[in-house]
């Protein structure tokens, strides 16, 4: 075992229980936790890397030339309907997949160019599942922006005032009171926030607010800020019970007040936390299907208007998942282009945040 230096800045007791050797139950045991902490690390990683490359490549078959996959999928359609409706059923069921390419000279060409990744970018429109259809990502990347925008700016202020109120302000009952009752609303079902956004926030919405659609993103907002505002409150508040007591009596001995001390002592030191929460919230906001779905609705629509209705990328996929489409069509596959989208955004605003904590690590280090 190696030596422990005099001035390591241990304490005698522990420098003394660090020089005993480790029993070999012990030995066994921790080697035992390692290979379990090491192989979750593995499978996580895995798993990850495994749907980041099914993602990519229905997502490569979503750019292939869908004309002539859709013209193939239909012909394999007309043929086992010919099939079934010949009387002699002697012919083998591999006929199907010979006689599709012959009426592939008889189909109608389809009214829509080729998916091309330019359109799917920077589309306006997207009409997956009709003839002349169009897939472009902007409404549903800009319904999926509204919403978490609207949340974050509601939910993430709200939340971060709390927790400085819990940590700096409440008293032990108090906080022993109110912080179990804000984590109560993390258990509630997300359908339940949906029928609440749509029977009680969109009335009392169009009471207010001129103009407001029965399906709006602004009351999706609404109820996803409710959503993630316990996310935000407790992680934040823990961060800040965190902090170490010195920190708060040199600023009280500098003459700075509580609220002082809490703001510009306590709040940046606590930062990763809160940062921390701040993602993990953003990310909920971004990936929340059921509740998004009913308050906003489903249809695709490029709209800067938080009163009218939208859809989000994950609402879009839970709707058409479930309804019936071709597997191998090229609305199937948008859902995986869709959900790569999605993907990437979301590591995005994650390696902006760490960004962000860097930067102010290399301030405050």
């Amino acid at each position: 075992m190696a030596s422990i230096p005099q001035d390591s800045g241990l304490a005698p007791e522990l420098r003394e229980r660090l020089r005993r050797p480790v029993s070999g139950w012990r030995w066994a045991w921790e080697t035992l936790i390692r290979i379990s902490l090491a192989s979750c690390a593995s499978l996580s990683l895995f798993i990850t890397l495994a749907i980041l490359a099914l993602l990519v490549y229905r997502t490569g078959l979503f750019f292939e030339d869908s004309e002539y996959r859709e013209q193939r999928q239909i012909a394999l359609q007309q043929a086992a309907a010919a099939f079934l409706a010949v009387p002699d059923m002697s012919y083998p069921w591999s006929m199907v997949g010979v006689m599709a390419p012959w009426q592939l000279r008889d189909l109608p060409a389809l009214e829509r160019p080729p998916v091309t990744l330019h359109y799917f970018l920077t589309g306006t429109e997207w009409s997956g599942g009709f003839r002349g259809e169009k897939y472009g990502v902007l409404p549903l990347l800009t319904g999926t922006l509204m919403v978490t925008i609207i949340a974050a700016v509601l939910a993430l202020p709200t939340g971060v005032l709390t927790a400085i109120f819990l940590s700096e302000y409440a008293g032990p009952r108090v906080r022993a009171l109110l912080k179990p009752v804000l984590e109560i609303l993390a258990g509630i079902p997300t359908v339940v926030y949906g029928y609440f956004a749509l029977t009680t926030i969109t009335p009392l919405l169009q009471q207010w607010v001129p103009g407001v659609q029965p399906n709006n993103q602004l009351s999706g907002g609404i109820v996803v800020a409710i959503m993630i505002l316990p996310m935000v409150t407790s992680l934040s508040e823990d961060s800040l019970r965190a902090v170490p007591r010195a920190l708060r009596d040199a600023s009280y001995a500098l003459g700075a007040n509580r609220f002082e001390t809490a703001t510009r002592v306590v709040l940046p030191a606590a930062l990763s936390g809160v940062t921390a929460s701040f993602l993990l919230a953003i990310a909920r906001a971004m990936g929340e299907t059921m509740a998004v779905s009913l308050a906003c609705g489903g249809l695709p629509r490029l709209s800067f208007d938080p009163r009218v209705g939208a859809a989000t990328i994950t609402s879009y996929i839970a709707n058409v998942a479930v309804g019936d489409v071709m597997h191998s069509g090229t609305q199937f596959l948008g859902l995986f282009a869709l959900a790569l989208v999605l993907f990437l955004t979301t590591l995005l605003i994650n390696l902006l945040g760490v960004f962000i904590l860097r930067k102010y690590r290399h301030v405050y280090g």
